[in-house]
């Protein structure tokens, strides 16, 4: 059974920094592309950055500059790096494998982890 863990959420301030990591189970992850995901409350969720299988990122545009995705395949491991967070961030963020919105990657998401960005 294929399982995503994400962990690394917690309350900060704004202008702060947040590490995420998705630890995955019961697969491989090389072969993929990974991502992040998140859900403000009250709004659906949506994309926040993918990774490739080379390790390229692409980024939504309200946080290019600010968080950096990486994967370490050996561990089975995604990260966002979230860096100068803002009101705006808070969310749950989600981990997801395979090809953003294609019918495979619907089967695999994680459980979340609460972002809250708040003074």
């Amino acid at each position: 059974q294929v399982q995503l863990v994400e962990s690394g959420g917690g309350s900060v301030q704004p202008g702060g920094s947040l590490r995420l990591s998705c630890v995955v189970s019961g697969s491989i992850i090389s072969i993929f592309p990974m991502s992040w995901y998140r859900q403000p409350p009250g709004n659906q969720r949506e994309l926040v950055a993918t990774v490739d299988v080379g390790g390229e990122g692409n980024y939504a545009d309200f946080v290019k500059g600010r968080f950096t995705i990486s994967r370490d395949d050996d561990k089975k491991t995604i990260y966002l790096q979230m860096n100068d967070l803002k009101p705006g961030d808070t969310a749950a963020y989600y981990c997801n494998m395979g090809n953003p919105g294609s019918p495979f990657a619907h089967h695999y998401w994680g459980q979340g982890t609460q972002v809250t960005v708040s003074s």
